[in-house]
């Protein structure tokens, strides 16, 4: 846990090219456009992971091919890991050294290790800490784990003008994998879900469909996600003034949704096999609303509405994982049930008036609502006192 020093937020400046990367020029400051884009996204993730019983279709995931905006929050928090790197790296120069590496295999380990131990605790709750045949190996944590640490090693052993080449070797070697390895049946053939159950067994896999939505092979485009990411602050990087990087933003974002609705007939979008359009449509998306926000905020000067979603932007995996863990507290406590009670009883005296919008749905948006407040209400002190929790 430390402090920050100065909320003030100022771009950083742009840098010359490096062996391998770009140089340092100082720490730079936290950008106040991607702290709300990244507080927007975590409590999305939270908002859409923590309904009660049946709720609105746009806040659930799509059962196979298409895209809601469920879909989006995920690919969201990983392209901007990507933006995130960069910056992190960059006050090393792009440069090995011993105190880097420690950090990253430190980062890395405790991220994947906070994913077991969700699953763990699932476990633990139901009466069976000691079920280990049945522990769940892949998450949302341990994804995000593998591709900070695949994309931090990118950064600091290859040279930054092969990113974009990394990325269409990595899509397009997985595109082949997909195609020739029936990666969009939604059965047991399917190649994602023959490896992982070949490799690690069914009992420590996603059983709620046939594919382990992070599993080992989608790992593989999720990287590139993470990339498209880190390439995208480059670009911002070299631009002259906070204008141009709007501009860059926006135009990347625009290339890329393009390219992938060039493709979806081929290649349908699919969070669950996160397939090559996916990547290419949620980043492309991601990188034009960080393109606005940049404008609202940082050129416009609109900041007034940006502190409900600073206080998730600064404590992002804290506040994603107390989400997780109080979820489960929630559901086999039953506080969860007496909470949605609660709700319930409160909106059925408006039943007449909310029945166009469907009851049983609201009120389960309104329990995703409560329990989002209550992270916020977590995560307000810590903002309050300038306090960032690092995983």
């Amino acid at each position: 846990m430390n402090k920050k020093e100065d909320k003030k937020v100022s771009t950083p400046l742009p840098h010359r090219e490096g062996h391998g990367g770009e140089s340092s020029v100082g720490k730079p400051s936290r950008l106040l456009s991607l702290d709300v884009l990244r507080g927007i996204t975590v409590a999305g993730m939270i908002l859409v992971n923590d309904g009660y019983g049946e709720t609105y279709a746009p806040l659930q995931h799509a059962k196979w091919n298409g895209m809601t905006p469920c879909d989006l929050v995920f690919p969201f928090f990983l392209f901007i890991m990507g933006i995130s790197t960069y910056l992190s790296l960059r006050k090393f120069n792009f440069r090995w050294s011993p105190q880097v590496g420690r950090k990253i295999l430190k980062r890395t380990l405790v991220i994947f290790f906070i994913g077991l131990f969700i699953n763990w605790f699932d476990l633990a709750c139901d009466g069976r800490a000691f079920d280990f045949a049945h522990l769940r190996i892949w998450a949302v944590m341990q994804r995000i784990a593998l591709c900070y640490c695949a994309a931090s090693l990118f950064a600091l052993f290859v040279n930054h003008r092969y990113t974009l080449p990394t990325v269409a070797v990595l899509l397009i070697g997985y595109a082949v994998i997909l195609l020739y390895g029936n990666g969009y049946a939604y059965d047991e053939t399917n190649i994602l879900a023959r490896v992982d159950l070949s490799l690690f067994g069914y009992d420590h896999l996603y059983h709620k469909s046939p594919v382990d939505p992070e599993g080992l092979l989608g790992t593989i485009p999720a990287i590139a996600h993470t990339l498209l990411g880190f390439y995208a602050c480059k670009l911002m990087m070299e631009s002259k003034d906070t204008a141009e990087k709007v501009m860059r933003f926006l135009l990347f974002g625009a290339v890329m949704v393009f390219i992938a609705y060039l493709f979806t007939y081929l290649l349908p979008l699919n969070k669950r096999i996160w397939s090559p359009t996916y990547v290419l449509m949620t980043c492309g998306l991601c990188s034009m609303l960080q393109g606005i926000l940049m404008y609202v905020i940082d050129i416009k000067g609109s900041k007034r509405w940006t502190m409900p979603f600073l206080v998730f932007g600064v404590n992002p995996l804290f506040l994603y994982v107390f989400s997780e863990l109080l979820a489960i507290v929630f559901g086999y406590t039953g506080i969860g049930a007496l909470i949605y009670n609660a709700i319930v009883a409160v909106l059925s005296p408006l039943s007449s008036f909310l029945s166009p919008l469907s009851l049983p749905e609201f009120e389960s948006l309104a329990y995703a609502v409560t329990f989002t407040l209550i992270c916020f209400l977590v995560g307000y002190p810590l903002y309050k006192r300038n306090i960032y929790i690092k995983i």
